[in-house]
């Protein structure tokens, strides 16, 4: 009975050997993201608002480096034999994984100047081509690119931000730069090499390699954005097995941005990067593509920073346009969703952005939206900021924009002759009032018979409006009689 119930009792689990955790599921193959493990390094965030909080490196299983003799990593590679060059770059390449503390230019001073004079010999070495990528050199690579770069950024406290630089702002620099500058200039020279084995590189560029580098985008170091920029193309063009991952985060980050922070710096690259990836797009276009367009670019109009990238935005919608005209009704659609009403100079921009998607519009879609979309236009006409009028006034000296209207002029005529009207009767700025005589003259000439339809219709409606005004005085009027004759009887 004593031997059943001891039995039934758990057994104590002996501890695994810590060797038998670097092996997968898969053989001896350890992916990127498998051992990607965290934990903070070095000294505490000072009270400067540019130095950011480091993460340790990707640990690498200690069997990625077996079989590679150790060599001094202090040697040049001119005093090693061609045989030891190898060897002797892994060695360099993890004697720079150890990060400083660049926020205090005397702390560690001369190991931070052999870190950097390592740093130039192995972009030195690299740009030669002598380097030979096995397995354990990329990564030896990969490691210590994640030692330097993968960091978490302080909070933003700057007061009134609503993410990214303004034109007020100055731009913050990392006091890294020095040594991050010489990193980004290897991993970029990493992944151009041809002699590169994609099946093996991308064990270690994973998605996990993908997404922090992703994150690091929101850097308020310029610098590092444009660095960042030409690293993530190379690395869309070269790892194709990437690309739908990278789209499918780009598009989160864009989500998170708009739709609950509206704080991130580095919008800009992300849309200048998409722009060259959509212009790539094959036609016809996949749902995927257009669902990114209706979810991510469309509403990326609505941040109050729209400015800050509004051009690189625009130039996206421009490729989509251009790669399936039938979107252009469902851009124009998306432009009036987010029209700003009381920020004129996001206005400006949008009637900028209208115009360029209009030139591309067909007749088809044009008559789609061309209701809405004059009605909104006729607003802007009468707009007091001058510079909004003036704007929507010179719309009508596109030449497609103006065959459209003329082909659509029993529509839209009837819709914009009274703000046109108006204008000529109490716009304070003269150079909108001159815009407003020549657009007249042009819908003059135009049709001139439906001018002055719109113009008997637009008097009738004056009448009426008159005749029911004076209807509300003498109503008024008959009730304040009634109402003093009433005080007095009291």
């Amino acid at each position: 009975m004593l031997k059943q119930i001891l039995s039934r009792l758990p057994k104590k689990v002996p501890k695994s050997d810590p060797s038998d955790s670097a092996r997968s599921d898969s053989g001896n193959t350890t992916t990127f993201g498998n051992v990607f493990q965290c934990t903070n390094v070095g000294s505490t965030i000072s009270s400067k608002l540019n130095v950011v909080k480091r993460v340790s490196s990707v640990v690498f299983p200690a069997s990625m480096n077996a079989g590679v003799e150790a060599v001094d990593p202090h040697l040049s590679f001119k005093d090693v034999s061609n045989t030891q060059k190898q060897n002797l770059f892994i060695s360099k390449l993890n004697l720079c994984c150890k990060v400083y503390d660049m926020s205090d230019p005397d702390k560690n001073c001369a190991e931070q100047d052999v870190k950097r004079q390592t740093l130039i010999e192995l972009l030195d070495f690299l740009s030669s081509g002598s380097v030979k990528f096995t397995e354990p050199a990329i990564s030896a690579m990969c490691k210590m690119c994640a030692s330097n770069l993968f960091r978490v950024f302080p909070p933003k406290f700057r007061t009134g931000s609503t993410g990214g630089e303004t034109e007020d702002e100055e731009p913050m620099f990392d006091p890294g730069w020095s040594h991050l500058q010489i990193v980004y200039d290897l991993l970029l020279q990493f992944i151009n090499c041809n002699s590169l084995d994609l099946k093996v590189a991308k064990i270690y560029i994973d998605h996990t390699f993908v997404l922090r580098l992703l994150d690091l985008f929101d850097s308020e170091d310029p610098r590092e954005r444009d660095c960042l920029k030409t690293i993530l193309h190379r690395i869309y063009g070269k790892f194709m097995v990437h690309r739908p991952f990278i789209r499918k985060s780009v598009s989160n980050i864009i989500y998170r941005f708009v739709f609950e922070t509206e704080r991130h710096n580095g919008i800009a690259e992300l849309l200048e990067i998409f722009g060259s990836v959509i212009s790539g797009f094959a036609s016809p276009l996949k749902e995927e593509h257009k669902i990114f367009l209706l979810r991510a670019l469309i509403p990326l109009h609505k941040p109050k920073s729209v400015g800050i990238y509004h051009q690189q935005l625009t130039y996206c919608v421009v490729q989509f346009i251009d790669k399936d005209p039938k979107l252009a009704s469902t851009v124009i659609r998306g432009l009036l969703k987010y029209w700003p009403v009381t920020n004129s100079q996001k206005e400006l921009m949008f009637i900028s952005e209208l115009e360029e998607v209009l030139e591309m519009t067909s007749l088809a879609e044009f008559q789609k939206v061309m209701g809405p979309l004059f009605r909104r236009l006729s607003c802007c006409l009468n707009s007091s900021h001058y510079q909004v009028a003036e704007r929507a006034h010179l719309l009508w000296n596109n030449e497609h924009i103006l065959n459209l209207i003329t082909q659509n002029r029993q529509v839209i005529l009837p819709i914009v002759f009274s703000a046109l009207v108006h204008n000529t009767q109490n716009h304070w700025n003269q150079a909108v009032l001159n815009l407003t005589q020549n657009v007249r003259k042009m819908i003059s000439q135009m049709d001139e018979d439906l001018v002055l339809a719109c113009q008997h219709k637009l008097e009738e409606e004056d009448s009426k409006s008159s005749a029911a005004a004076e209807m509300r005085r003498m109503t008024w009027e008959r009730l304040e009689a009634a109402a003093n004759v009433q005080s007095v009887a009291c």
